[in-house]
């Protein structure tokens, strides 16, 4: 598959779907905002999609593209990467990182929250610039996460910010009556030495932090699902999966809509859960605070969600992970942990290090 230079896409099995026009794009300052989802997924007709983003934040910016595309094999040459010199800063630093999750560490000890996620952020300058094309033709290719997408964070498709990546975690997809959720909460490195690499999926795996951890995360999720779906059923315990540079313990959760017709489309459900414990916190409130207070403007649509909706509510919205903003020369990375009480701030560096591989090596740092 031959991609164009600024693809907007979407690809979560063996094929992309691929936007070929473009008929409007939907903008909000809120991108929590219900009404403007409802009348998003109202304008749509069949065979169109709304394909877009949502910040992480509530009161934050929200795009959608409503497109007409196609489902495309993932077949095709990778493009020859170009030899290219880089300046990379990264903000905050390891040093102040873990000055922050002992901030929070602090936090939890006085009994303020019980969790939050904290993030970094890499900025990459290369020369000559980057091309989003070939950032996603590895994407593809490599498939660092299931969920691989490319989306122009402006009205203006052929300039400005675009939001690429490869996120591993499913906040939900919505097909017919059928819901779906499977939530990523408790990470560890990965080990170029596969006995190590075993052992430590071990650990992650009986790991009480990081098994408490995921339970905040898993709770809040069928906390909310409960409120419009029957027959939530979460799993009795969570499963392993592996990412190119990182395990997790991951939940499948599944539930049904009494009546698909008059329930919430994937867009209105990915709003309802929005953020989760993996990417926010407990108590919401209390976390989101800290967060702002520690990271400041940080996120924007980092640790957000991403995906699309069709006309009759179905659709698929990943988090917003293992993503980068490409913005002209300028490739922006974020990464973040999740700390609860017994989180080792030098541990968190690390786990937030391996995070940012998946797409620095995508960008051929190394």
């Amino acid at each position: 598959m031959t991609l164009p230079s600024r693809p907007l896409l979407f690809a979560s099995g063996e094929d992309a779907y691929v936007a070929d026009r473009v008929l409007r794009s939907w903008t909000t300052p809120d991108g929590a905002d219900p009404t403007w989802a409802d009348e998003v997924v109202g304008a749509l007709q069949p065979g169109e999609r709304a394909l877009g983003a949502l910040s992480f934040a509530a009161g934050a910016p929200g795009i959608l593209h409503q497109v007409v595309g196609s489902e495309r094999p993932l077949t095709g040459p990778v493009r020859t990467p170009r030899e290219r010199a880089y300046e990379v800063r990264e903000f905050p630093t390891a040093e102040a990182y873990a000055d922050m999750v002992r901030a929070v560490l602090d936090k939890i000890a006085d009994g303020v929250v019980r969790k939050v996620v904290i993030g970094r952020c890499l900025d990459v300058t290369s020369d000559p610039p980057l091309e989003p094309a070939e950032i996603i033709d590895r994407l593809l290719v490599t498939r660092p996460g299931r969920y691989v997408f490319s989306v122009p964070l402006t009205e203006s498709l052929d300039a400005g910010p675009l939001l690429v990546g490869a996120s591993p975690e499913l906040l939900v997809s919505r097909q017919g009556d059928r819901i779906a959720c499977t939530p990523l909460a408790g990470s560890v490195p990965r080990s170029d030495d596969p006995g190590e690499d075993a052992r430590r999926a071990d650990a992650l795996r009986d790991s009480a932090k990081d098994l408490a951890e995921h339970a905040f995360v898993v709770d809040a999720i069928v906390h909310a699902l409960k409120e419009v779906c029957v027959d939530v059923e979460p799993p009795t315990g969570p499963t392993l999966l592996a990412t190119d540079t990182v395990w997790h313990l991951a939940s499948p959760i599944t539930a049904r809509l009494e009546d698909p017709a008059t329930g919430p489309s994937a867009l209105r459900l990915a709003q309802m859960l929005h953020p989760t414990p993996a990417v926010g916190g407990v108590p919401a409130a209390a976390a989101a605070e800290a967060i702002a207070d520690l990271e400041g403007d940080l996120r924007d649509y980092f640790a957000g969600c991403v995906g699309w909706v069709e006309a009759n509510g179905d659709g698929v919205f990943a988090i917003t992970i293992r993503a980068a903003v490409i913005d002209g020369p300028t490739m922006r990375l974020f990464a973040g942990a999740g700390i609860v009480a017994g989180s080792d701030p030098d541990s968190e560096v690390r786990e937030t290090g391996a995070k940012l591989a998946t797409m620095t090596k995508v960008a051929g740092l190394h």
